[in-house]
Order: C-alpha cells, then structure tokens, then sequence
C-alpha cells in the first residue's frame, strides 16, 4: 500500500522573501517551469497585486502538470469576502488553486488584528468558502499554528475546522517562528489527526531557524500529513524554508519513505536535481553551497586515502546513495591526506593512465604534500593538481611562457570630480618563439573599475597567438581569497572558478605572500588547464609509459 503524498513549492513566494532575493518575471517563469518538469503538485507563484512582477508572472505562467497556486491572506475586518479587493486581486490572478494565510494564535488575533477570536474564525470561513465558490481549489496555512497550538490549542484547532467548514482542500500547520523541534511536530499532527482531522488534508510549512526544517517535515508526514510546503535550495525569510532539495530525494529513495509514499517526483525527473539547484544559483548570481546534502559539489567528495581506496572498489562503503540517482557526480580530491588510491583515481579522470608500480607516483604525492604545507589546497583546486601531476610525469606541453607582467592601479578624478580608480596590466608572453606584449584596463561598460585581478585576466587572454581562439570562450566565475598565515609573514591563496563554452568549470589556486600574484598564478593554470584540454595535437590524454 503507498499513500498520496503531495509536494508544494513556494520559491516564487516565500523564497523571494529571502535577503538579497529579487526575481524578475522572466526568471520567475523559468524556475516554474523547471518546477513543473520536476514533478511537483503545487507552485506557489506569489501575492497578486502586492507588486507588478507577480502580476505579470501570472498573467504569462503556464503549467503543464503542476496546480498554480496564488498566495494572499484571509478578508479583512469589517467587509465581506465579496468586496474585499486584496482578496479580490488574488483571485482575479485566474490560477486553479488559491492559499490564504490567517491567524491560527489567539495572541496575534487580539494584539495584531484587534478583532475577537469569534470574527477571525468567522473571516477564515468565509474567506476560504468565497474562493471554493469561485471555483478554486483553497489552501490555508495557519500562521503561527504550533506557538498557538501551545498556548490554547482548542483555538489554534478551531480555526482548523474553520477553514475545513469553509471548503478548505488543505489546511497547513505553519511553524512561522521557525522554534518548533520535530519531535513536538510530530507529537502536534498526531494529536490533531487522533481528534478528527484527516491527516489527508494536513499540511505542514516549516522554517529552519533551528536548522531542523527538513527534520520537522519528515516528522509531521511520520505522524500522517501529507502535504508538504518547501523551497529549492531551502530559500526563505531569515534562516529559510525547508529544503526541497533535500526532502526530495529522502522521500523518493531513503527507507521508511522510498516504496511506501507516491509523489509527483518520479525517479527519472530526480536525475535532474542537481541541475535545477544550480540553476537557481546561477538566476541568483551566486556559488552553490558545496556542502548542500545530495547535490553539492562535495555530497560525494571522498578525501581521505582510506576512504578513497574503499569507494573504488564498493561505492556504498562510503555513499549512502549513487550519486548519479540526483544529477551528482562522485569527487576524488587531492589532498596532503591522499593515498595511492586517491591519485591513480584522480589521473584516470584526468585521461592519465600509469602502472600500479610507476615511480612517479610517490614524487607527485610528495610535491601535493609540500605545496599544501606551504598554503596550496588541491583538494577544492582540482584543475591545478592534474597539471602538478602532469608536469611530474613530463605530460605538460609549455603553450606560452609569461616573461614578465605589471598591474598598475591610479586614482584620479573623473569629468564629475569624483574620486575613481583605474587598473591597468600589462603582460608579456611567448608563443612560439614570438614575444607578444599585451595591455588591458579594467574598466567595464559602466566606467567602473574592476579591479587588478580583472585587468590581468583580460590581458592575458588577449593574445596567445595560435591558442587565442580556444579560450575565447573562457570566463572568471568565482574568485575567493584565503589569508593562510597572520602579521608580516602572512599568506594569500586564491582560489579562481572558470568556466567555457561547453559548460565545463574548474578550479585553480595559486599562493604568493603578494594577493596580485597569487592571483596570476591561479590564473595561468586556468588557461593552461583548458589548452590542455582543447588543444588536440597536446599529449593531454595519451597513456603514460612506464
């Protein structure tokens, strides 16, 4: 026997609350739509009339499996559900379903609304039975439902039944604060479901301000609700929402859930989890977070030698679930704690096949242990350990050699007598035989500077002769610094993301006591890395003899 269970995203709405967060319209419409080839049941897109890119999301959404859902709040005091215009706005949105918040805490309704308890039930009911006349499917989430629940919970359940009353498909327990543990979940969804309510028409709405959102959800669908409100990538106010991201899969392949409850996610559209996580991170112009359960980057990193070596021969010694069932991919790093194992591994994704007994070995572990002694982390810098082991093994072709580089930075007054800076580099390179010097400022399209590093960048890639064209398609996605050592004898790593074309990303490090030159080490191994990989006359993938 599988229960129903039903899956409802509230990105659009809730997530948009988070600090920092501002979707346009046609971002908001590419995240629906990535929602709905998920599987999910229900896309919460936002507050109808409260500000122009909702209303324009939903004047242009479409769904073709997933019910669009337009939030707003119950009627107000002294009107009727029929002239109340905010509710109004809400159903004139024209989606199938609609989610009303109203107060289920009996201290919110006296302090904050100023009206009895007897007119707020009154206002649930007719606000909830004005939309299931208008023909809308209609959800209530109950604010501040467990801190109301806790002080009279006769009340916070009246306004349950309230709702119930008025046609209320759903009605939702919402942990507002964030504070409910899921133990207390678990005990207030049963109780609720033992006095009558259908846990078939319990929803539950978390925050993680105790960092047990995903926790607390899974314990309310233990105790028999079964609905779920969440967010990708657990977006939300202050700490955020529970995290579909990591419920997903839980639900679809962790046992006691996996087999015992249906959802709209299929297994198949799973495999595009990590995909659509990083896709909100890119709408957002942000680093996905690498430690983010099933989908980060370092969800199936294995570091240790020990660990590494198990992995290889059975990958459930060490992963709880394939990678390849969310999208993810397994990750063997280097690292001064790196064994034999880890490193053949590591060469043979690189293309670099060498014998068990090879000598080299030994060298290019040694060198990984001296260069993080001295600051280099290879462990998140994969690109610049493969051609560390590259050089060892006599695989590294010499495309250019730089022969000297200077950065300069001015500040001076603009037209407007304001104060600005300029940064300018110069860089010097060799290809094949041929000295080619290049100059490049910083200055973007909007006359600001961005800054040494940048100029670098662009002049080193301005002219590298018959290679120019292979990185053309190359661009800095991310750039972190590390001070690795305090006072005067402190050290800089730098650590520089970059991406092409063809949807590839690597990373290199470089480290200097000098920030700018840290930076030009980093960013010489990026585009070595890349010619190594495009250039096809380059020994980069043939085997190593012996």
């Amino acid at each position: 026997m599988t229960d129903r269970l039903y899956l409802y995203d509230t990105t659009l709405r809730d997530g948009q609350q988070t600090q920092g967060v501002q979707f346009s319209t046609p971002e908001k419409l590419k995240i629906a739509a990535a929602l709905d080839a998920l599987g999910l049941d229900y896309i919460e897109g936002g507050w109808p009339g409260a500000n122009p890119t909702d209303s324009a999301f939903f004047e242009a959404a479409e769904t073709t499996r997933a019910t669009m859902t337009a939030f707003g709040m119950t009627k107000r005091a002294g009107r009727s559900a029929e002239n109340d215009d905010v509710l109004a706005a809400v159903l004139n949105a024209g989606t199938r379903a609609v989610c009303l918040v109203g107060k289920s805490h009996e201290y919110h309704v006296e302090a904050a609304l100023g009206i009895s308890r007897e007119e707020n039930l009154g206002n649930i009911r007719a606000s909830i039975a004005h939309c299931v006349a208008e023909g809308r499917e209609a959800l209530f989430d109950a604010e501040h439902f467990f801190d109301g629940f806790a002080s009279d919970p006769g009340y916070a359940r009246a306004c349950l039944e309230a709702a119930l009353e008025g046609g209320a498909r759903w009605v939702v327990l919402c942990d507002t604060n964030g504070g409910t543990l899921p133990a207390r979940i678990g005990d207030v969804v049963a109780a609720l479901i033992a006095d009558g309510i259908p846990g078939d028409r319990l929803g539950i709405h978390t925050h993680d301000d105790t960092g047990t959102a995903v926790a607390g959800s899974l314990a309310a669908v233990d105790a028999g609700a079964r609905q779920i409100q969440g967010t990708l990538n657990g977006l939300g106010e202050r700490c955020g929402n529970a995290n579909l991201v990591s419920l997903l899969p839980t639900l679809l392949l962790k046992l006691p859930y996996a087999g015992r409850l249906e959802t709209g996610v299929t297994r198949e559209a799973l495999q595009g989890l990590t995909r659509i996580s990083r896709m909100l991170d890119d709408v957002l112009n942000r680093v996905p977070m690498k430690q983010l359960p099933y989908v980060g980057s370092s969800a199936f990193a294995h570091k240790a030698g020990l660990h590494a070596s198990a992995v290889i021969k059975a990958p459930d010694l060490y992963e709880h679930i394939d990678p390849g069932a969310v999208g993810n991919a397994r990750i063997v790093p280097m690292s001064n704690q790196a064994g034999r194992s880890n490193l053949k591994r590591r060469l043979a994704e690189a293309g670099i096949e060498v014998a068990e007994d090879d000598p080299r070995l030994p060298r290019i572990l040694e060198r990984v242990k001296e260069r993080e002694d001295e600051g280099y982390a290879y462990d998140t810098a994969q690109a610049s350990f493969e051609l560390l082991a590259r050089e060892e093994l006599g695989l590294m072709p010499e495309f250019f050699e730089v022969k000297r580089y200077r950065v300069s930075v001015e500040r001076r007054k603009n037209k407007r007598n304001r104060m600005v800076s300029l940064s300018e580099a110069v860089v010097v390179v060799k290809v094949d035989g041929e000295k080619k010097l290049s100059v490049s400022e910083s200055m973007d399209e909007t006359g600001s500077d961005r800054g040494p590093v940048n100029a670098l960048s662009k002049a080193l890639a301005k002219d590298l002769g018959r290679y120019q064209e292979m990185i053309e398609d190359m661009q800095l996605v991310d750039f972190k610094v590390r001070i690795t050592e305090g006072g005067t004898e402190a050290v800089t790593r730098v650590i520089i993301d970059s991406a092409d074309g063809q949807g590839r990303r690597w990373s290199t490090v470089g480290v200097s006591a000098n920030i700018v030159d840290a930076s030009f080490s980093a960013l010489i191994d990026a585009v070595n890395w890349k010619l190594c990989r495009d250039v096809a006359d380059a020994p980069s993938r043939a085997a190593v003899p012996a």
